[in-house]
């Protein structure tokens, strides 16, 4: 097999030929079929996640079919393609798992971070964490679903049932989740990076009513809004746009310094939320969504062994919507 590797901060990813690996017990091993970008692979590479296993492969937005079950597996079968998220594991026994928050174990393992991912051309996965896809989208559509769609979903249904709702960051997750709002009736105001009018006038072709740089004030007090880019000062800048009472949900797992702010514009109620990773839940929820309701998801197709270009070209902020490696 080929992987593309991570051995330390500052480092780039280096080309590996491996053994393909055997499925232990409860395991599946997967054959990669395509692997999604996403702004967490970046936050690795630059040393912000705490302890990943070294050397790793990244990558958790994987596509890929079943070519070989460990002992006990009984969810999938051989040539079922399946979708690996972030979640990896989580131990089923701690408070946060017995209350339905397994997000929050304290045990939990990452795909891509502790576990080796989708960076490559197989991957071994615990079965419990792979869900089956739905069928009206290609290999190369559905892998921004695995991360982009449920931080996405989970962020946006921390915003309640806000009806006048903010997104801050017109990356991947936001066009895929602005799309189901807008589905829902929801009016989207989108803000982006001070100039960036070919992300504004994306987010406008998806149906937002709105769109401007992140220091603009919306035409309407929004009743939520939802951050996906990694910038604290949106924080406080969010928090003037939403009405007393309403929500700011932070929808990324790393944020630069949230800057001091007046408690002035957090008074009357208003709430801060962070999102932290996922449920298993929230992927079945979701994909059953996405099986309904066809997201358009934009994908820009690049090959493996490309991958550092293609975490450059996304942290330049040079593709709309995702960047999908093909092995």
């Amino acid at each position: 097999m080929f992987a593309m590797v991570f051995d330390g901060v500052g480092q780039k990813l280096r080309p590996e030929t491996r053994p393909i690996p055997k499925p232990q017990k409860g395991e599946v091993l997967v054959e990669v079929l395509a692997c999604a970008v996403c702004r967490t692979d970046l936050h690795l590479i630059d040393g912000e996640l705490a302890d990943p296993k070294l050397p790793v492969v990244p990558g958790h937005e994987i596509v890929g079919r079943v070519v070989a079950l460990g002992e006990g597996v009984d969810n999938h079968e051989i040539s079922d393609r399946i979708g690996i998220p972030w979640l990896g594991y989580t131990c089923g026994e701690c408070h946060y798992c017995l209350s339905g928050r397994e997000n929050l174990c304290d045990h939990a393992r990452f795909t891509g971070c502790h576990i080796d991912g989708g960076y490559a051309t197989h991957t071994l996965a615990d079965a419990r964490y792979c869900f089956p896809l739905p069928d009206n989208y290609d290999d190369a559509e559905a892998a921004p679903l695995l991360c982009a769609g449920l931080i996405g979903h989970r962020t946006l249904s921390a915003a309640g049932d806000a009806q006048r709702l903010g997104i801050y960051g017109f990356g991947a997750a936001a066009h895929i989740i602005a799309q189901v709002a807008i589905h829902e009736g929801r009016k989207l105001y989108a803000f982006t990076r001070t100039g960036d009018e070919t992300a504004q006038e994306f987010a406008t072709s998806l149906g937002c009513v709105w769109s401007g740089g992140s220091e603009e004030v919306p035409p309407e007090e929004l009743e939520a809004a939802m951050i996906f880019a990694p910038v604290g000062a949106l924080v406080p800048a969010a928090l003037k746009a939403v009405e007393k009472g309403g929500t700011v949900v932070l929808g990324g797992i790393h944020m630069s310094d949230i800057p001091s702010m007046p408690y002035s514009i957090l008074w009357g109620e208003r709430t801060i939320h962070s999102i932290a990773n996922l449920t298993r839940n929230d992927a079945l929820e979701f994909l059953e969504t996405a099986g309904r309701v066809k997201i358009e998801t934009s994908v820009t197709l690049m090959p493996l062994n490309q991958a550092n270009e293609a975490l450059e070209r996304l942290r330049n902020g040079e593709v709309s919507g995702a960047i999908v490696l093909i092995p």
